[in-house]
């Protein structure tokens, strides 16, 4: 997109909330990127030391993850290999435009962090709806991070006990409940805790090993299937245009990494729209041979038969899944802080702002806040994701929201950025982006209706 003359929209003195406020209590968005200060005003951000395959590696870690799981399922919903991949492939095109337009507005803003640029170029209403939206997505991946903890533990306990002695079946240590309870109050609150997760960061390389070893067993598994596998019926086309419209909140949940974004750019060498629409391409290209490698072979083994989280349809016994599964568990692990704080700071930002305090102003009651809201957001997601059992239904809620960060707030900063180009006459290209911009605004609006409608009244109150 070419550079002009923008006003951007920066109206936080409207606000009854201190200005200043609360700026500082930043978004980590992802713990790959290490971002130096802010620049100046009036000036563009300072390089990073990011390279271009350095970057293309930390975007393919910020959208591939615990999602993966899901795409079989999403195939089968979807209505087979064909309607799933046309999907995929469909909205692809506005994700990476997404990821372009986002770079585009840190330019022109001087931003460094999603939401910071949406408050920039969209206002205050819409920066703190996507300031809240951060939150709520934040809040619902971590119980989906949980429900995937016990799953996979449900399997690998299942291998291990071959005498169960419990009156239901099972032995005592073996109940979902203390299972995730344990794992959780052991493994992930002290890890929610710290003020600073830099050392999350070393845990990435892991992650993405997990991810592309849960592919390749999938895949393998397709080509020499277990023979007391037997697969379901497998539909070729799909049952209502209504159903490919369902399996939208597992595919919006498995690319996004929007958030994460404008961080990972404003860290490059050279932070431009050019080579970062070349880096994005290419992550998302990456994502989607490894999100339609693991929804075709894993749609194609199980057919409609296939669970929500794919791992869970194989026997309990065979080891390599059983690797996986330990994969997939420690991978959520050192997930779920990091999400946890990017959530929290979110919520301190928009504290401190209302208060009108600085993070510095008390240190004693910065400390105070930052456990009480870790061991309520902590105690939260493990009560939901004790009594929500099925992570498809928590998928399909926040999956919603991911629609939001993918078309939502990108078309809204397009069109509020082109808006604000001080120009004579309006070119060609000009009302184009405009459209387009409009066009995304309304697509993820509808996705996210229909998505959360669908979710409520027919998962939820099923």
């Amino acid at each position: 997109m070419a550079q002009h003359n923008v006003g951007i929209n920066r109206e936080f003195g409207d606000w009854d909330w201190s200005a200043g406020a609360g700026e500082r209590a930043r978004l980590l968005q992802s713990p790959n990127v290490e971002t130096g200060p802010k620049s100046g005003e009036g000036q563009r951000p300072g390089a990073g030391t990011t390279s271009t395959l350095g970057a293309v590696f930390i975007v393919v870690n910020a959208a591939l993850g615990a999602g993966l799981l899901n795409f079989p399922a999403a195939f089968s919903t979807a209505g087979g290999v064909a309607a799933g991949i046309a999907l995929q492939m469909s909205l692809l095109v506005f994700i990476i435009g997404g990821l372009v337009i986002l770079a585009y507005c840190s330019r022109a803003s001087n931003e460094r962090t999603y939401q910071e640029v949406v408050w920039a170029v969209c206002g205050k209403v819409a920066g703190v709806l996507c300031e809240v939206a951060i939150a709520v997505y934040t809040f619902g991946t971590c119980i989906a991070f949980l429900i995937i903890i016990g799953d996979q533990q449900d399997k690998i306990i299942a291998a291990l006990v071959k005498d169960p002695q419990g009156a239901d079946g099972s032995p005592w240590y073996a109940d979902r409940k203390f299972t995730i309870s344990i794992t959780a109050f052991l493994l992930i609150l002290p890890l929610s805790i710290p003020k600073e997760i830099g050392f999350q960061k070393y845990a990435s390389s892991l992650s993405v090993i997990g991810t592309w070893y849960v592919t390749a067993v999938v895949v393998i598994k397709y080509i020499w299937p277990d023979k007391e596998i037997t697969p379901g019926h497998i539909p070729t086309r799909p049952s209502s245009w209504m159903a490919v419209f369902n399996a939208m909140p597992t595919i919006c949940f498995g690319f996004q990494c929007h958030v994460s974004s404008v961080p990972v750019f404003n860290s490059m060498k050279r932070p431009e729209v050019k080579p970062w629409g070349a880096v994005v391409t290419a992550a998302m290209v990456i994502a989607l041979v490894v999100y339609a490698g693991t929804g075709i072979c894993g749609f194609l083994t199980f057919g409609t038969s296939v669970d929500q989280d794919v791992l869970l349809s194989y026997p309990s016994n065979d080891v390599p899944v059983a690797i996986a599964r330990a994969f997939i568990i420690v991978c959520v692990l050192t997930s779920y802080p990091i999400l946890h704080f990017c959530g929290r700071a979110v919520l301190e930002g928009l504290w401190l702002r209302y208060k009108g305090e600085t993070v510095e102003e008390d240190v004693v009651r910065e400390r105070r806040r930052r456990v009480v809201q870790t061991v309520c957001w902590f105690l939260l997601t493990l009560l939901l994701a004790l009594f929500i059992p099925d992570i498809g239904k928590v998928i399909s809620l926040i999956g919603g929201l991911a629609a939001c960060f993918i078309f939502v707030f990108p078309g809204l900063c397009l069109i509020q950025a082109k808006l604000s180009e001080i120009q004579e006459t309006r070119s060609t290209s000009w009302w184009a982006l405009v459209s387009y911009g409009t066009f995304m605004v309304t697509l993820g609006a509808f996705i996210f209706g229909q998505t959360t409608a669908n979710a409520i009244f027919v998962d939820l109150m099923a």
